[in-house]
């Protein structure tokens, strides 16, 4: 393929999956001087970010048109090295990650081949669906009804991000956290999985999160995830000593080598990888095949556009290690208006896009209106 134009694009709205907070991303819309499009995206959240993810795109970009002739995987090679002083991680690892997606995009679009029938001879048709939801009801009950509500629209199971922004306390105190967990779990009755995403809201220390995770678990969650910062590996490893509920993380790593240092601790069992932040499509089935060769289910993050839906959903229906599939439950601008056909389960079962590449078409007048 040989590169014409890259147009970075910063766009923000309010998402009701995050009780209307207003949120922010930064997309690409890359053309071959064949015309042929390629979507993907950088998820830098902050406007600083966005906005230093869409300069490096520039960048990026003009390299990769200056390139002439170029394969995906030699384009992220390419552009990986030229990181190599302000990386690795970080807004670098946003800018190329959305260029690889485009990319994967443009070559599933040149082959006539949808992206997960492009990773895998032996792609899956369909995953589980999870609703992926903040909790942020004012109380346990109006937190319960929401999530039956979830399970009503036939989702097979939820994950649920404590200590958001919102009206509930859960995630801030331990024993209201257990009795949310028993309350759903009586509501919901068996076979419908909950998964725990403590996240960066939560503050416990060791101790503390084995207390908490003990008395969950008698109550069937599927895993904990982000119980700890990222560093904090001393106290992943008492609590995976501790409890035999699975420990899922990596959700704020960047790169192949900052996940092989994680796999090698010992302490995960489920990976969290986002392809609009961690190398791309490209760095993402890296990831992907490590997992695979030590036992680990990998994740992958799809909490924004839907362009960045499609991706990671291609991504998992490829992959041989994921079993589940996040989508967020609330109507939201990027999700069912950026694009023609939003990606939606039927029967609590998930499938991806029909079409080549991405299998998404861009609503460009929709776009327009969420630029900024």
């Amino acid at each position: 393929m040989r590169i014409r134009h890259v147009r970075p694009i910063v766009i923000a709205y309010s998402d009701p999956n995050d009780f209307a907070n207003r949120r922010m991303t930064t997309l690409v819309r890359v053309e071959t001087t064949d015309g042929v499009v390629g979507w993907g995206e950088g998820i830098a959240m902050w406007p600083e970010a966005c906005a230093a993810t869409a300069t490096i795109i520039d960048a990026l970009g003009t390299m990769l048109i200056e390139a002439g002739e170029i394969d995906v995987r030699g384009a992220w090679d390419r552009m990986r090295a030229h990181c190599w002083w302000y990386g690795e991680g970080g807004i670098a690892c946003f800018a190329y990650s959305a260029l690889d997606m485009a990319l994967w995009d443009i070559e599933g679009k040149l082959q006539g081949k949808p992206l997960h029938a492009l990773l895998s001879d032996d792609a899956r048709a369909s995953l589980p669906a999870y609703a992926s939801s903040h909790v942020n009801k004012a109380t346990i009950q109006d937190c319960v009804a929401e999530i039956v509500g979830f399970k009503e629209q036939g989702f097979r199971g939820v994950k649920l991000g404590f200590a958001k922004k919102g009206l509930s306390n859960i995630g801030r105190e331990p024993d209201n956290d257990v009795a949310f967990i028993r309350a759903l779990r009586e509501a919901v009755g068996d076979g419908f999985e909950i998964i725990v995403d403590a996240g960066n809201g939560v503050k416990w220390d060791a101790a503390t999160a084995i207390s908490t995770v003990r008395r969950m678990a008698e109550y069937d969650i599927g895993w904990i995830e982000e119980p700890f910062y990222p560093t904090l590996i001393e106290d992943y490893r008492a609590l995976k000593a501790a409890v035999d509920v699975p420990i899922g993380t990596g959700e704020r790593e960047w790169t192949l080598s900052g996940y092989r240092r994680l796999i090698e601790t010992g302490t995960v069992d489920v990976l969290g990888v986002d392809p609009s932040r961690a190398e791309g499509v490209t760095g993402f089935r890296m990831v992907d095949a490590l997992c695979e060769a030590n036992g680990i289910t990998v994740n992958a993050h799809a909490w924004s556009s839907a362009i960045l839906t499609a991706a990671s959903l291609h991504l998992s229906l490829a992959s041989r290690t994921a079993r589940l599939f996040e989508l967020k439950p609330f109507p939201v601008v990027v999700q069912s208006e950026l694009v023609e056909e939003p990606i939606w389960h039927v029967g609590g079962d998930i499938r991806a896009p029909a079409g080549p590449g991405l299998g998404i078409t861009v609503d460009e007048a929709v776009l327009s209106r969420l630029v900024l």
